[in-house]
């Protein structure tokens, strides 16, 4: 009885731990929200807002997926770049100036991305540093 009792917590132990195991891609993703959740706070959250609500007529919201998923490969371009250009979102044009950010790090980019794209109703998956940098070389 004993043994059975023992070979079977064993076993439930051992299902557990398996169970409970993200594969490398899900940590990944865990990785670059948490910072760009925090990069969000600091560089992007004072003019988009803290739920990416936007902020009036100056700037715009983040909360819709179909302009965020038909521009993502514009998106590294405007964060570490600045636009002065009108976004429209939902019809409505945002004439106000994004703000470059020169100091972020393509990393830094990527990982803004991933926050904005998987936060506020959007759910657009990985975005890694790679593609971003082959995104900036693209910058007009």
């Amino acid at each position: 009885m004993r043994k059975t009792v023992l070979f079977t917590v064993f076993w439930l132990t051992v299902a557990a731990i398996i169970y409970s195991c993200q594969d490398a891609s899900e940590i990944e993703k865990a990785k670059y929200m948490s910072n760009g959740k925090d990069l969000y706070k600091t560089y992007c959250q004072n003019c988009h807002g803290e739920n990416g609500e936007g902020l009036g007529e100056l700037a715009p919201p983040l909360t819709d997926t179909v302009f965020l998923k038909d521009n993502k490969a514009k998106l590294a371009c405007i964060i570490k770049n600045g636009t002065s250009e009108p976004i429209t979102i939902n019809g409505k044009a945002y004439q106000g100036k994004m703000p470059d950010f020169p100091n972020l790090h393509d990393i830094d980019v990527a990982q803004v991305m991933v926050y904005i794209t998987n936060s506020f109703g959007n759910n657009q998956g990985m975005y890694d540093y790679q593609k971003v940098t082959a995104d900036l070389q693209n910058c007009k």
